[in-house]
């Protein structure tokens, strides 16, 4: 064996070439970056990506020209053509999420290359509760064109492909618009088409219009399919008329949203629908490159007792092999099999299929995207670089608001404020939606993305995460599970009784001129059990925490048969003779409250703060 092919004398003689003396004695400085691409690095070194592939090689890194690599890799590489790297100084710019610069360079690789081919359309199905998805979806997976079984993945899965003359749809089987949105608020393109299903017995519903909402958020085109056409009662013109008064007009009547009539207890218009789905996913000319390191997306991950963590993946773009080494939001893993439909071993899987991976290290969140890389090096590099980012933007980031949106247009993130609007009375949804669309300006629009009676809901809050929005109620109150996921996630949600009041806040937010408003925010209750002698001159309350924290320094007013009998702060908090910071509910501590010792048992503490909201 010669020098050339030893991984071990690469940067002595990679090639069989005399590079050392270049390397060592005329080296020319070079500036690489902690990550970049082959073609990058070769663009830099001044040769082509096949020779610094073979480079590569020999080093035991196998690699394409669009793959990432680290600084190491690359600094190896560039001594043996007579360079002395150094690793290039960060800027104080924001940095280009990495996926998406190596989007980019694929699809300029892909315009000189001619490799986009079609690719199946991902398809998810929405609409209300009991309109007939889950009996579609079953036709549906016994349709099959070409005259076999519809081939699909397990329902565990959650995602399964029909034949359609000679041409795959993925259908994605997810728990609705709920599951939708969530992975859309994680930044997951998961689906190409939706299927909006409306029952034509029933209409036109509350859950429906949160789905075009939804579906309208994400970007996405619309098919419509009016189930259960086979009933007496059913009424598709009727149908018709409610979509149109929501906003999709169909194409009879003069509109350009397909809608087809469906029976799936007797099978009609099945074979009509998929045709139809076909023709969309034509108009969208759904293109990838099946050459190209794999990207995709996670639909669901469980942990198995025999496998370890699986995850079911929706390829995207590229091919995924056994034995690649991908990425998964900040993990990594080396794929050691996957499944298909009939829980077989398969060796790949193409743009737009699904299929269950194990390999990874722990079970990754539903929504994440994953991207195959170069090396285990590469995949230490990213994870870093994830871990990095998601750290600065944490601390840098800001929600939409009212308070701070002339701010965020200024900065070039907002052009548009998406509004979901939850009222008391169907009555007030038309003035309030048109008086904050007329409050649009040439450098702002107002979109009221969804409107609805009752009460604010987590599925409103995920709506306005996925489309970075805020939500405004009037005479609305907020679901507790609602309130605590928006103040996690960062989301304004404003409350009025006023309509003036409502429509003026707005209006001087749009200008700039809106001063954020107070509110209080109840943090803890506890209840006192006891009162003790802190000191000669004070008494202590002995309580127990029946819901929230308290903390140290906390406002706090003391409630005695629901009047306020004193308000100030916690002067200290101990548990037995130890002096603690907080305590949280199911426990028991002793609370000194500044200028007050009066305690009565039985008497209320009741632990606020107060906040600025937008």
């Amino acid at each position: 064996m010669t020098g050339a092919n030893r991984p071990e004398n690469i940067l002595n003689n990679p090639g069989g070439e005399n590079e050392v003396g270049s390397a060592t004695v005329n080296a020319r400085p070079i500036e690489i970056p902690n990550t970049l691409t082959v073609k990058q690095l070769a663009d830099l070194v001044q040769v082509s990506a096949i020779d610094v592939i073979k480079r590569l090689m020999r080093n035991g890194i196998m690699a394409n020209i669009n793959q990432s690599i680290d600084y190491e890799a690359a600094a190896a590489v560039a001594a043996t053509l007579g360079f002395q790297a150094q690793l290039k100084a960060q800027t104080g710019k924001k940095s280009v999420s990495l996926i998406r610069e190596i989007k980019n360079q694929q699809l300029q690789q892909v315009k000189e290359t001619g490799g986009l081919k079609l690719r199946p359309p991902v398809i998810t199905v929405m609409g209300h509760v009991d309109h007939g998805k889950t009996r579609l979806l079953d036709a549906i997976r016994k349709t099959n064109v070409m005259g076999g079984e519809a081939g699909g993945i397990t329902q565990h899965i959650g995602a399964y492909q029909v034949d359609v003359n000679g041409q795959k749809i993925t259908f994605l089987d997810t728990p609705g618009h709920e599951a939708f949105t969530a992975m859309r608020a994680r930044g997951a393109q998961v689906t190409d088409i939706a299927i909006l299903v409306v029952a034509a017995d029933d209409g036109v519903m509350p859950q429906t219009l949160e789905a075009i909402s939804h579906a309208r958020a994400a970007g996405v085109p619309i098919v419509v399919a009016i189930t259960k056409i086979d009933k007496p009662e059913a009424n598709p013109e009727r149908i018709k008329q409610q979509l149109a008064e929501a906003g999709l007009v169909t194409e009879e009547w003069g509109g350009d949203t397909i809608c087809v009539e469906v029976s799936a207890r007797e099978n009609k218009g099945i074979s009509k629908l998929l045709e139809n789905l076909l023709v969309v996913a034509e108009m969208e000319e759904l293109k990838a490159d099946p050459h190209h390191p794999s990207e995709g997306v996670v639909i669901e991950a469980s942990m198995d007792k025999t496998k370890g963590p699986l995850a079911t993946v929706l390829v995207h773009d590229g091919t995924l092999r056994v034995g690649d080494i991908i990425v998964v939001g900040d993990i990594w893993g080396k794929i050691k099999a996957m499944f298909n439909s009939e829980g077989k071993q398969v060796r790949r899987a193409e743009p737009s299929t699904p299929v269950e991976v194990m390999g990874l290290g722990v079970v990754p969140p539903a929504g994440d995207t994953f991207i195959v890389v170069a090396g285990e090096p590469q995949a230490r590099s990213l994870v870093e670089k994830r871990k990095s980012e998601a750290a600065q933007k944490q601390g840098s980031a800001k929600a939409i608001s009212l308070t701070n949106l002339m701010e965020q247009v200024s900065a070039g993130r907002v052009k548009e404020l998406n509004v979901i609007l939850k009222v008391d009375v169907q009555g007030s949804i038309e003035p309030i939606k048109t008086s904050l669309e007329q409050l649009a300006t040439d450098e702002l629009k107002v979109r009221v993305l969804h409107s609805g009676t009752g009460v604010i809901t987590e599925n409103d809050v995920m709506l306005a995460i996925a489309s970075k929005g805020i939500i405004i109620g009037f005479n609305a109150n907020t679901e507790a599970g609602a309130k605590r996921l928006a103040e996690r996630e960062g989301i304004s949600i404003r409350n009025y009784n006023v309509i003036y009041n409502l429509v003026d806040d707005v209006g001087k937010a749009l200008k700039g001129l809106l001063t954020p408003s107070k509110v209080e925010v109840i943090t803890g209750r506890a209840e006192i059990r006891a009162v003790f002698p802190a000191s000669k001159k004070q008494n202590a309350a002995g309580v127990y925490v029946t819901e929230g924290r308290i903390t140290r320094g906390a406002s706090v007013r003391v409630k005695r048969k629901n009047e306020i009998v004193k308000e100030s702060i916690v002067e200290s908090l101990r548990r037995f003779k130890e002096d603690i910071t907080e305590a949280t509910a199911g426990y028991e501590c002793g609370v000194v409250v500044k200028d007050f010792d009066d305690f009565h048992v039985g008497d209320i503490l009741e632990f606020f703060k107060t906040e600025e909201v937008g």
